[in-house]
């Protein structure tokens, strides 16, 4: 009990931070609420004026009885215009502070998680990233009403409500106020069985947002492999887990609800019945019952609003504790403080004695030296698992080796600003990512200032264009999400056009052929021994072809380096590498890797 109630302090403690630099503007909204609070009080008082000292009192004339009538009525009139002025801007003033919370709060958010560990991001999956991102801070930013505004503004107007009533009638005022405070803290009660509620269906609705985007994402599979039923079934089941927990969470609030709805009709009647016997024997005035009836509504309504803001409070803090959680994590990678820029050229690339575990205890890299001279071409090669994207992750500085040293120029990449080092890189996954933009976007990506000259030179030597020309809208054709109006070696030439684009002096590609038919293939092949040249290569290639415009073979088992050397060399050592060339010459039935090592030859 003691923790949580110091988890709580610190999220506080924190939104308060986050608010510091508004607290001019959060001082002068709570002050207008304050005032807003004080002018509600006296419309009231007229509307009892005018029972008391115009419609009761017979002894004026008739026509001085309706001027005041009339005076009475343009007082209470203009008290409630300029009540409802003042609301307006008070209103319009926290929704523009919540906005300015709210961009501020997601735009660190994003910041942040974008530079969270890879294996963090896996397992909040989209739907967490984005249910953070877009319902948790709009919570959150909400809390400086429901914290701050809103409780000190409904306080003063509690103070001000009971003040008044117990100096016009000390009898109607204890009548008025006898049921409030069991009602108040049995809703309190029950605000504390809500708060777990709201948060295990936050959680709930990240998995099943998560799940929706896997769904959809995959949806070529899904509907390959018939599954569209029990996709339906895991989100109506998700969906109702949710649903359910909302549900038990509004019944809770319903008995809150019944409660109060309960009150204010049964202080309505007490005042009148008691208000009437109050009359009868002279203590009280009629004009006093009708305001007091006015009073005690505003009364009730401003505790239920406490309770209310409660509530809010309540889920802010859930979101809050999602929200800076997340901020409290370390990022994935912070340059050290003697950081130094990448250098502009790259003349070497060291692997010593590189070690790495994604889990304590289990190593997927183990004990990897290697020396890769600038300019040339490395394809790694070996079975599933060997090891071979973990590998070049951690040349791309992804991860972190957790033992030894991965150095471009003799200087560790921890030591290089990461910024620096990744504009040194690029990148074609086998899984190929497009965004959803034009064709002309997404190879523009990875380079800024391009002209649109440079874009179609990249599409030619990527063997491209042709088809990029032959599509109605050419390069300002829209790809949809994930490039799901091409196909996939369309896509894998678009991302291999990107990376040519971008001129990097580094290049990892992750058996970036593996999409392409025979005859885009050897096209590409001819425009890969262009773009090698005067680059660091890194290629990892399953399909053994690939390897033929490589300077250095690196056979890789189990986490470790096997075999170095060239294509030729490899063969007659007759190791790892010629058992896999042997067995894949057998699948297909010709020799085409020697083929291809006889013509460069």
């Amino acid at each position: 009990m003691m923790e949580t109630a110091a988890r709580t302090n610190g999220y506080l403690r924190e939104y308060r931070q986050w608010l510091w630099p508004h607290r001019w503007k959060l001082g002068t909204l709570t002050l207008l609420a304050i005032l807003i609070a004080g002018v509600d009080m006296l419309w009231p008082l007229v509307i009892r004026q005018v029972i008391n000292g115009v419609l009761l009192d017979a002894s004026e004339v008739w026509a001085r009885r309706v001027w005041r009538l009339n005076l009475l009525g343009l007082l209470a009139l203009g008290i409630l215009i300029v009540k409802q002025a003042l609301e307006s801007i008070q209103r319009y003033g926290v929704a523009v502070l919540d906005a300015k919370l709210m961009l501020r709060l997601s735009r660190r958010l994003f910041e942040q998680m974008i530079r969270l560990p890879l294996g963090f991001l896996a397992r909040l999956k989209t739907g967490g990233v984005v249910s953070r991102l877009s319902g948790d801070v709009e919570e959150v930013s909400g809390l400086a009403n429901a914290a701050l505004i809103g409780p000190a503004a409904a306080v003063v107007r509690v103070g001000l409500t009971v003040t008044v009533l117990c100096l016009l009638n000390w009898r109607l005022a204890v009548t008025a106020m006898v049921m409030v405070p069991p009602l108040v803290a049995l809703s309190l009660f029950w605000l504390k069985k809500i708060k777990p509620l709201y948060r295990a269906a936050q959680a709930n609705r990240a998995i099943v947002d998560g799940r929706i985007g896997e769904a959809f994402g995959g949806v070529r599979v899904v509907r390959a492999f018939g599954r569209e039923v029990r996709e339906q079934l895991e989100h109506a089941r998700g969906r109702h887990d949710v649903v359910r927990t909302l549900l038990r969470a509004r019944r809770l609030q319903m008995v809150m609800e019944a409660g109060w709805g309960l009150l204010i009709p049964s202080v309505n009647l007490l005042i009148i019945w008691f208000g009437g016997y109050l009359v009868l024997r002279q203590y009280a005035k009629l004009g006093d019952i009708f305001v007091f009836q006015i009073y005690s509504s505003l009364l009730l309504e401003l505790v239920w609003q406490i309770v209310a803001l409660i509530s809010q409070t309540q889920r802010g803090l859930a979101a809050a504790e999602r929200v800076f959680d997340v901020l409290a994590m370390d990022k994935h990678q912070t340059d050290p403080e003697n950081a130094v820029e990448a250098p502009s050229r790259v003349e070497e690339i060291r692997l010593e004695n590189v070690r790495f575990e994604y889990e304590p205890g289990s190593e997927v890299i183990k004990d990897v030296s290697l020396v890769v001279p600038a300019g040339s071409v490395v394809a790694l090669v070996g079975p599933s698992g060997a090891g071979k994207t973990t590998l070049t992750d951690l040349i791309a500085r992804f991860h972190d080796p957790t033992a030894g040293a991965i150095k471009v120029n003799g200087v560790d990449l921890r030591q290089l600003r990461w910024t620096s080092y990744r504009r040194r890189l690029a990148i074609v996954q086998q899984e190929t990512f497009l965004f959803d933009g034009t064709i002309r976007e997404n190879i523009a990506y990875g380079r800024r200032g391009t002209t649109m000259s440079q874009i179609i030179d990249a599409a030619r030597r990527a063997n491209a264009h042709q088809f990029i020309e032959a599509l109605p809208d050419g390069y300002q054709t829209v790809v949809g999400e994930r490039g799901f109006r091409l196909s996939g070696g369309q896509k894998q030439r678009l991302s291999i056009a990107r990376a040519i684009h971008a001129d990097r002096q580094i290049l990892i590609l992750d058996e970036a052929t593996s999409n392409l038919d025979s005859e885009s293939e050897q096209l590409i092949q001819a425009s890969l021994a262009e773009l090698f040249k005067g680059r660091t290569t890194f290629v990892i290639a399953h399909r053994l072809s690939t390897v033929t415009l490589a300077d250095l073979i690196v056979a890789m088992e189990d986490g470790r380096i096997r075999e170095v050397g060239t294509h030729s060399e490899l063969l007659r050592r007759g190791g790892l590498y010629a058992d896999m060339v042997h067995r894949q010459q057998q699948g297909l039935g010709l020799s085409e890797v020697d083929r291809s090592g006889d013509r460069r030859g």
